[in-house]
C-alpha cells in the first residue's frame, strides 16, 4: 500500500476481514492489513460492497479469500495478483500446493477478476524458481516481492488487453490442518515438503513436537526412529534443525536432542 500511495496511485479504500477477538480477554484485534491500512491513515472496512461508492477506478485484490460478486465487479473493474503460473494452482492455497507437489517452479500472475475462481484472462505474469529448501514463508516473501513490481508496472504503464488464461487448471484447495501432521512412513522427500510448508508437527513420548526446519539425509533408518539429528521415513531420512516442544520456545535441534535424550527404542510419532 505504501509503494502505491508514493507511486502517485491514490488508495481510495482498504477493504480487508473482520476484526476477531484474541487471547484471554478476548479483545478485538485487527487483521495485519487493517493495522497498516491504518498506520497510513487510510479508510478500511470489512465490507465488499463499500467499494462500489468509493470514487475508485480500479480495484486490487489480494489474497482476499471471498469470491466478490458480479454486481460489485460490474461497478469497478478489478484486478488479482495471484501467486502462481495460472491456470495451475487456481484458489485458497497456491504456493503451499506447489511445494507439496515438489514444483520446481512457481510466479505471479496479474489477472482480471471474475466471479468465478482464477478464472479471468491474465494481464502479465513473472517465473519464480522455488529452492529446493525454502520454506513457505520464504517462499511467500520472493513472490509479494515480484507482485508488487509487476503490479506498480502495470499501473505506470497501464494494464492492457488481458491474455486467456491456457493449460489444465488445477486446483490449490486450503490446507487441511490434518496436513500439517508429519507421517514418518511415507518417503523422506514428501515429508520433507510438509516441513517446508510451515506447522509441521510430529509426537515425542505424548507430546506435540513441531518441526520447524529440517534437511533431506540420504542414510535411512526405520520410519521415526532417531539416530542423533536424524529420523526415519519411509525411504531415506530427515536431519532435524529446529523444532519446538510442546509448551517450549522454538530451538536448535541439537538442543533438544541433548535435552530430551531419545532413547535407541524410541520413535517420533509414536
Amino acid at each position: 500500500m505504501r509503494a502505491l500511495v508514493e507511486d502517485g496511485h491514490e488508495v481510495r479504500l482498504v477493504v480487508t476481514r473482520a476484526d476477531k477477538r484474541r487471547g484471554r480477554g478476548g479483545a478485538l484485534m485487527p487483521s495485519p492489513v487493517k493495522a497498516a491500512a491504518q498506520e497510513l491513515g487510510l479508510t478500511v472496512t470489512d465490507q465488499v460492497d463499500d467499494v462500489i461508492d468509493a470514487g475508485a477506478e480500479l480495484g486490487v485484490v489480494v489474497a482476499f479469500g471471498r469470491l466478490i460478486k458480479p454486481h460489485v465487479l460490474a461497478a469497478l473493474p478489478m484486478v488479482n495478483v495471484h501467486f502462481s503460473l495460472l491456470p495451475r494452482w487456481r484458489g485458497a492455497a497456491p504456493l503451499e500446493r506447489a511445494i507439496l507437489a515438489g514444483d520446481a517452479e512457481t510466479g505471479v500472475c496479474l489477472m482480471e477478476l471474475e466471479e468465478g475462481l482464477d478464472t479471468g484472462p491474465v494481464y502479465a505474469c513473472e517465473r519464480v524458481p522455488i529452492g529446493p529448501e525454502e520454506t513457505a514463508a520464504e517462499l511467500r516473501t520472493r513472490l509479494v516481492d515480484a507482485g508488487t513490481h509487476l503490479l506498480v508496472q502495470a499501473l505506470r504503464t497501464g494494464l492492457g488487453t488481458p491474455a486467456p488464461q491456457e493449460g489444465e487448471p488445477t486446483y490449490a484447495d486450503k490446507i487441511d490442518p490434518a496436513e500439517h501432521h508429519i507421517d514418518w512412513t511415507r518417503p523422506a522427500v514428501e515429508v520433507h515438503r510438509v516441513v517446508r510448508v510451515g506447522d509441521a508437527w510430529t509426537t515425542f513420548r505424548g507430546k506435540r513436537l513441531k518441526v520447524l526446519r529440517a534437511l533431506l539425509s540420504s542414510n535411512g533408518l526405520a520410519p521415526g526412529a532417531i539416530d542423533g539429528l536424524r529420523v526415519g521415513a519411509g525411504d531415506g531420512a530427515l536431519e532435524l534443525v529446529e523444532v519446538q516442544p510442546e509448551g517450549k520456545a522454538a530451538m536448535p535441534a541439537s538442543a533438544w536432542v541433548n535435552g530430551a535424550h531419545p532413547r535407541s527404542d524410541e520413535r517420533l510419532g509414536e
